[in-house]
């Protein structure tokens, strides 16, 4: 089967604050297909996952990111929502005074750009928190004010999963969850996998690959993507680390 691109960034470099971070990255997002993203701290990851979605603190400085050919570099946040691009946190943020419930109701309207009927609404937010095993009671609590750091994430995956993204970015997802807790979100992430819907899950270990198991790893090291590869190679660097690749980012590919 023919592998046809969803998301294509080319040449890009990303500079913050001054500091330049990506140094001409080249990646190729496939339809259908779960990327996942690996290096070290420092490496770039969480630069990539926002400049992905629009954070307007990072200036791209050279380069395209398109999306099904459509350049959308320059497009805010909201209009890459619109076309179906999603963002989790590595750190969600606390909205105090905002419910979940009305949150996600809110962030669905937004997205589609007209109203949802309420009740294909609370059908379906109903089924996806049963799946999520999350009590009914989370959609009046504030918006990750107090939460554990497992509910935060599961609440990302649920926004993904009423969202329905056709690509996604799960920035360190599996970060500071207990096993339970990983396997839940897992669970969530493989569910919404098909043939029209490509997700980058960034992670700094194998962990979460073993529940969710790409179809492609790259390394970013130093602003750059040093090395591609198929699942084996997270296996790889789990047993080998980042070493191994140090001369690759010495020579800057």
């Amino acid at each position: 089967m023919e592998l046809k691109p969803l998301f294509e960034i080319k040449d890009l470099h990303v500079r913050v604050e001054g500091k330049e971070i990506l140094k001409g990255v080249d990646l190729t997002i496939y339809k259908g297909k779960v990327h996942a993203m690996m290096g070290r701290n420092g490496s770039g990851k969480t630069t990539l996952a926002y400049i992905l979605m629009g954070h307007p603190k990072y200036e791209i400085t050279r380069g395209e990111i398109l999306f099904k050919g459509e350049d959308i570099s320059r497009l805010k946040p909201h209009e890459r929502a619109q076309r179906k691009i999603f963002l989790a946190f590595q750190y969600p943020m606390a909205i105090p005074g905002v419910s979940v419930g009305n949150f996600l109701r809110a962030s669905m309207k937004a997205v589609s750009g007209g109203e949802v009927p309420i009740r294909e609404f609370r059908m379906k937010l109903k089924e996806k928190i049963k799946f999520l095993d999350m009590p009914d009671t989370i959609l009046g609590r504030y918006v990750n004010d107090g939460f554990s750091g497992g509910e935060k994430k599961r609440l990302e995956i649920l926004q993904m999963a009423m969202l329905e993204p056709e690509f996604s970015v799960l920035d360190e997802t599996d970060s500071g969850l207990d096993i339970d807790a990983l396997t839940i979100v897992a669970k969530g992430i493989n569910a919404l996998r098909n043939e029209s819907r490509s997700m980058l899950l960034i992670t700094h270990y194998q962990r979460l690959l073993n529940y969710v198991k790409p179809d492609f790893v790259h390394v970013l090291m130093g602003g750059h993507i040093v090395k591609s590869g198929g699942p084996e190679l997270a296996l790889t660097l789990e047993k080998k680390g980042y070493e191994w690749l140090a001369p690759a980012e010495d020579g800057g590919r």
